[in-house]
């Protein structure tokens, strides 16, 4: 009895040429090898459930860009249909919106909590949703949006913009991007925050994926040590669940999360 044929991954290098002919910005060099298997690593987590957006960073390139380039990545047979870009503030974030939906009910029903590292504070605390109603509003709202799409089958990677002229964009990403314990913090007392010199207990989440190439970045996101006896049973469930993902796809293999404490004299978030 024959066995289903997997679907095979591109090579490194059409990986990395589909990034650096979509996503080079004029005249400036391309991005670096590293930086195109990279990318294409997390956009397939994205595709696989592994984490619910991934927020693009590698340089200024814009909307019509990414369109291009996940549309590389579809000829290439590394993603199927249902990525969609979502711009939020002039940031691109790559969902597919079904996935980051099921994500932000989950936000909405809880457990969840958040870090108020508010500068007016003397040390980090502990909020609830509940306590955060502008917030839980906020959510209700991206997956108002998300659920409305009408999406153009004419189209192989969708788009859309949501204003956000008055959000905490720290807070809105560390939902999105599927930290389990989101910072937040007034927007009226500015960008500063009470974690200069707290130490900080930093998670990083890798799986492996391409053979002889570094893992794929899946989380990175920190809480206050002196919260984690407090937080501990929500972190369990995030990692309980994300093992349960990964156990769930054949692209990725040998999950790795590891913390460390570190202690910064500024901490920009």
């Amino acid at each position: 009895m024959l066995l289903p044929e997997l679907m095979s991954t591109p090579s490194p290098q059409l990986l990395v040429a589909a990034a650096q002919q979509t996503l080079s910005m004029g005249k400036r060099r391309g991005l670096a090898r590293a930086v195109c298997l990279r990318l294409a690593g997390e956009v397939l987590a994205v595709a696989r459930g592994l984490k619910p957006a991934l927020l693009y960073d590698c340089n200024g390139a814009g909307t019509s860009e990414l369109q291009s380039y996940l549309g590389e990545l579809q000829g290439l047979g590394l993603l199927t249909k249902g990525l969609h870009i979502l711009d939020i503030g002039g940031n691109s974030l790559i969902v597919i919106p079904e996935h980051v939906c099921q994500h932000l009910e989950q936000v909405l029903l809880g457990p969840v909590a958040f870090v108020d590292v508010s500068s007016s504070q003397s040390h980090p605390s502990v909020r609830s949703l509940d306590q955060l109603q502008d917030l839980k509003s906020l959510i209700a709202k991206i997956i108002t949006h998300l659920q409305g799409l009408q999406r153009d089958l004419s189209l192989a990677i969708s788009c859309s913009r949501l204003c956000s002229s008055d959000w905490n964009l720290c807070t809105v990403f560390g939902i999105l991007l599927g930290y389990p314990v989101p910072y937040t913090f007034h927007l009226n007392q500015g960008d500063d925050n009470c974690l200069a010199m707290t130490p900080l207990r930093v998670f990083t989440a890798r799986i492996s994926w391409l053979l002889g190439q570094p893992p794929v970045l899946l989380y990175s996101f920190s809480v206050p040590e002196s919260l984690f006896p407090a937080l501990r049973d929500i972190l369990n469930t995030w990692e309980k669940d994300l093992r349960t993902r990964c156990r769930a796809q054949n692209d990725f293999t040998d999950l790795s999360i590891s913390s460390e404490i570190v202690t910064l004299p500024v901490v920009a978030l």
